[in-house]
């Protein structure tokens, strides 16, 4: 194979580096989750993060809120890859399973630094709507999932 640059022969003994770079182009296409919906929850995340940089953190009660926001909300994120690369229908329910939770806690830690904390204006209205129609989404995925059988 002079033409062919062989990768480590020792682990892959003798896959080109074409055949490998074919492989992991195929693998990740094959993704179980769209890259629109990859990159929304990304984007989730991240406004997850712009809003909490921006909350008077002094109020002990904003502060706990908005710690356990920041957890679950960039787990949202975190849920979709691992759904992405799930090996099987199973799996990617569960992993979607647990992104609901995360989204469904976000959720209720929005509506409370909302209506108890007076935690008001367009980013946190944003982040609300925005968690309901991921909601919305992911949760018509996994009843289609548990419809089959899954």
């Amino acid at each position: 194979m002079p033409e062919c640059q062989l990768v480590s022969k020792s682990v892959f003994q003798h896959v080109s580096v074409a055949a490998f770079q074919h492989f992991s182009k195929s693998a990740f296409q094959m993704s179980r989750l769209s890259e629109e919906l990859r990159q929304r929850t990304t984007r989730y995340a991240s406004a997850i993060i712009r809003f909490y940089v921006t909350l008077p953190k002094l109020r002990g009660e904003v502060n706990v809120l908005g710690h356990q926001l920041l957890r679950s909300g960039t787990s949202v994120a975190a849920h979709a890859r691992e759904a992405a690369r799930a090996r099987s229908d199973a799996e990617f329910a569960s992993k979607l399973d647990g992104l609901l939770q995360e989204a469904d806690e976000s959720q209720l830690w929005l509506e409370l630094l909302r209506d108890d904390c007076g935690i008001t204006g367009e980013q946190i209205e944003q982040l609300l709507r925005e968690t309901g129609e991921l909601l919305a989404i992911f949760t018509t995925m996994v009843s289609k999932l548990r419809k089959r059988g899954i």
